[in-house]
């Protein structure tokens, strides 16, 4: 069952839809900077995923199946029949499951930042367990070590307070539960059904989803384009934004 979700709508009304599904651990506010800037030429979906921000927390665990069924829900819901994806991390693993399973759905695909296979299940576990003993707090440090280059976060601190803040802030059985979809995911035979136009953004310095994912994925995805971000870590849209905002939208005005 799909849970429910809080989404905001930003853009052009009766434009093409584009839909921005963030990363584990944080929240629809992430794409802020992307939204404002392609709101001239799409209908803009920013969404929280199932156990995060203000959407439901079902019971988990969750599948990657269960996020891209509630990506559909959504769709639905707003009567958008058509829509361009584009997913960093996780919300990269919700937008393919949705394009190779649902290609009628998806207009364009961009991918950032993600993998079609992310194990050992075991390095999922772990943080599982260490979440259930500690909470958010407990694994906040390192994570933002991941999210962000060294000289980054040096030298926008209040960039990484206010990404911190989301994570801390994001439900312990949502985050969880997303991990346990991560555990157990793996696309790589999925991705030979995606029609949709695909680009790939790797960043070289992402050490969560290092750019060889993303080389596979490319190589899966018939078509797909690959391109890389540097220097940046695993969310380049938050920082390199005019850097990535400006290849996302080079690509989905592309004819």
């Amino acid at each position: 069952m799909a849970a429910e979700l809080n989404y905001e709508l930003g853009g052009r009304e009766g434009a093409p839809a584009l839909v921005l599904t963030g990363s584990l651990g944080t929240d629809l506010t992430m794409w802020k900077t992307q939204s404002d800037r392609l709101g001239d030429r799409f209908r803009t979906v920013r969404y929280d995923i199932r156990g995060h921000g203000r959407s439901e927390v079902p019971p988990g665990p969750y599948s990657i199946a269960d996020l891209g069924s509630d990506l559909l829900a959504l769709l639905d819901r707003l009567d958008i029949q058509r829509a361009a994806l584009c997913g960093l991390s996780i919300g990269g693993m919700t937008s393919m499951w949705v394009a190779a399973h649902h290609p009628e759905r998806v207009e364009r695909l961009v991918l950032c930042c993600t993998s079609a296979l992310l194990g050992p299940p075991e390095t999922w576990h772990a943080r599982v367990a260490a979440v259930r003993a500690g909470g958010l707090e407990s694994i906040a440090d390192a994570v933002l070590e991941r999210w962000f280059t060294p000289v980054f976060a040096s030298e926008h601190p209040e960039v990484i307070q206010r990404m911190r803040a989301q994570l801390v802030a994001t439900p312990p059985e949502g985050y969880i539960g997303c991990c346990e979809a991560i555990a157990a995911m793996d696309l790589t035979g999925d991705l030979s059904s995606v029609t949709a136009p695909t680009l790939v953004l790797a960043a070289e310095q992402d050490l969560a989803t290092p750019p060889e994912h993303g080389r596979r994925i490319a190589e899966l995805i018939p078509g797909a384009r690959f391109q890389t971000v540097s220097p940046a870590a695993h969310i380049a849209t938050v920082e390199r934004p005019d850097l990535t905002t400006a290849m996302i939208l080079r690509f989905l005005s592309d004819e």
